[in-house]
């Protein structure tokens, strides 16, 4: 069901004051440490003291002022952050409060406000089949607020996922290379090549979003199952063997999804709708931070 105006209002005010409150708390640098900017830029001039680097001696001013001074630096950030979000009908689902859709929006937001503190740009992808919308790059709080606002209040189109024909799409919008945030559940298949390809312009981070009844389903008996892409209904006995049957099938779906984001050699969050999303990207950020050590 659409939310009004006011009522979307009040969502994406309540996202925000949590969302900076993480990053204010819990994530301040971690963001900046492992997402570098493009490099240094020269800021000023001032005067040598002892321990400082000789090489950074701005000989031009020295003998000028007849004392020793060097040239300061700091990090040319100026990055973009691509925020790809799966809005296909699976994402309505959620057992335990929030849904997948509300949970990506939640995480999305922390990303973009991390982003922003940084002084980095973010964008926005709304995906299904295709992309459905797509908000170009900009900086500050008010574009934030408003790819919040636009994630809360989508109503897409289509039901169904490709995920690469978003990545596709990618490819020949976003020329300067990128942070892509892709948030999906990823229960579609073939995604695999287009993220290759993407890989090789951008920095793709895939984040897996998920439900524990998606990966087992409680003894209950009879249950009626909707696939919320197809519209499909089945009817399973829980309590018999097509409860374990449906839990296997899961196990091996998403045993595929690791091989495959494995073989890409990419650095996956993956996040829960019973569980807080903030640990999983706090062990990310770590994560990362320890490869880009070691490599």
């Amino acid at each position: 069901m659409a939310l009004s105006s006011a009522e979307l209002f009040k969502k994406a005010r309540k996202i925000e004051i949590a969302a900076r409150r993480l990053v204010d708390e819990q994530l301040a640098g971690q963001y900046h440490s492992v997402f570098k900017g493009r490099g240094l830029i020269f800021s000023d001039v001032r005067p040598y003291y002892a321990g400082d680097d000789i090489r950074a001696i701005d000989w031009n001013i020295t003998a000028r002022m007849n004392f020793p001074h060097v040239k300061q630096f700091v990090e040319e950030r100026d990055r973009t952050v691509n925020l790809m979000i799966d809005m296909s009908a699976s994402g309505y689902f959620g057992s335990r409060g929030l849904s997948k859709r509300e949970l990506a929006a939640e995480l999305a937001a922390v990303v973009a406000f991390s982003a922003i503190k940084n002084n980095d740009r973010v964008g926005l992808y709304i995906v299904t089949d295709k992309v459905e919308r797509f908000v170009p790059p900009k900086k500050g709080r008010r574009h934030v607020l408003r790819v919040i606002g636009e994630i809360l209040a989508f109503e897409p189109a289509s039901r169904g996922t490709d995920l690469a024909e978003a990545l596709d799409l990618l490819g020949k919008i976003a020329r300067r290379r990128s942070v892509v945030f892709l948030v999906s559940d990823f229960l579609s298949e073939g995604w695999e090549q287009a993220m290759r390809i993407a890989r090789r312009r951008h920095e793709v981070v895939p984040v897996v979003v998920g439900d524990p009844l998606e990966r087992a389903l409680p003894a209950v008996g009879l249950l009626a199952l909707e696939d919320l892409e197809t519209g499909e209904v089945i009817e399973i006995d829980t309590s018999g063997r097509a409860g374990k049957e449906f839990a296997e099938r899961a196990r091996h779906r998403a045993q595929l999804r690791e091989q495959a984001l494995r073989r890409l050699n990419v650095d996956v969050v993956e996040i829960q709708t019973d569980e807080p999303y903030v640990d999983a990207l706090i062990a990310f950020f770590k994560a990362r931070a320890k490869r880009m050590a070691h490599g």
